[in-house]
C-alpha cells in the first residue's frame, strides 16, 4: 500500500510560503535544524542554524518507538540547550522552530529563549505536533499542542499571533494511523499482519467515501503558527 504523508507534505508547503515571504536579508535562526530540512527555502535569507546535537539515529532506546536509522547534525551552527542559546538579546529578526517543541523537556522555557533573541517586531514560526506517536526516544517528552498552548503562552510572552492554523483534522489523522497499522503490526511481528493491510486498504477505501465534513476542533496533526514579537511601544 502506498502512504502519502499528507502530513508532511500540507506542513512543508505551508513552511515554504511562510519562509519565502521573509524579507531578503533577515538574520533567521532555525531553532531544532536537525538535518537542515527547512535550509532550501532560506537562501534569501541569512540562516543560523541551532540543535542539541544528541540524537544520532536509533536513540538510546532503538526498540521503543518510531526512530529514524541515521542523523546528521554536523553541519549546525549553534550546538546548544534550546533553552540556552549562545546569542544576544534581539540578534534574530525572525525564529523558526518546526516539529521540536515534542522533543524539549519544558517547552516554555524555549518560548522565553525565543522571546529574548527576537528583535520587536521579529517574526516566530512555530508547528508542533497536537497528536504523534513516540519518536527519537528518548528525546520525546510531550504532544498536543493545542491552539489554546498556542493562543495562552504567546500571549504570555509579549506575541501577536498573526496565524494559527490547523495541518489536517481528526479524519486525516486516523486515515495515518490506519494506513501505518498493517506496517507496523509487520515489523513487530504479528501473524495477523495481512489482515491488518486488509483493515487499511478498506479504511482508506471509507476515507475517500465519506462525506467531506472537517473535525479539526477534535484533533489534528498540529498547528502551525506565526507570531509578532510585540514592540516596546505596543506593550506600553
Amino acid at each position: 500500500m502506498i502512504i502519502k504523508n499528507i502530513n508532511e507534505e500540507t506542513r512543508q508547503a505551508w513552511l515554504k510560503q511562510v519562509l519565502s515571504s521573509l524579507p531578503k536579508g533577515a538574520r533567521l535562526l532555525d531553532a531544532g535544524a536537525g538535518e537542515l530540512k527547512n535550509r532550501r527555502y532560506c537562501a534569501h535569507l541569512d540562516y543560523v542554524s541551532q540543535d542539541f546535537c544528541q540524537y544520532h539515529g536509533g536513540g538510546g532506546h532503538p526498540d521503543e518507538g518510531l526512530q529514524t536509522e541515521g542523523w546528521d547534525t554536523s553541519r549546525i551552527d549553534l550546538v546548544s540547550d534550546i533553552a540556552e542559546i549562545p546569542a544576544p538579546d534581539a540578534s534574530f529578526d525572525a525564529i523558526l522552530c518546526s516539529e521540536v517543541l515534542e522533543h524539549v523537556p519544558e517547552p516554555t522555557h524555549a518560548l522565553d529563549e525565543f522571546a529574548r533573541l527576537l528583535k520587536p517586531g521579529g517574526t516566530l514560526i512555530l508547528t508542533a505536533p497536537f497528536g504523534s506517536v513516540v519518536h527519537m526516544a528518548p528525546y520525546h517528552f510531550c504532544s498536543g499542542f493545542s491552539k489554546y498552548w498556542y493562543e495562552h503562552h504567546l500571549a504570555l510572552r509579549g506575541f501577536d499571533i498573526h496565524e494559527l492554523v490547523a495541518n489536517g483534522d481528526w479524519y486525516a489523522l486516523l486515515r495515518q494511523e490506519v494506513t501505518r497499522l498493517g506496517g507496523l503490526e509487520r515489523q513487530r511481528g504479528n501473524w495477523a499482519w495481512p489482515l491488518a493491510y486488509l483493515y487499511g486498504m478498506l479504511g482508506v477505501a471509507y476515507f475517500s467515501l465519506r462525506a467531506k465534513r472537517i473535525a479539526e476542533d477534535l484533533a489534528c496533526f498540529g498547528w502551525q503558527c506565526v507570531a509578532v514579537k510585540e514592540s516596546q511601544e505596543t506593550t506600553k
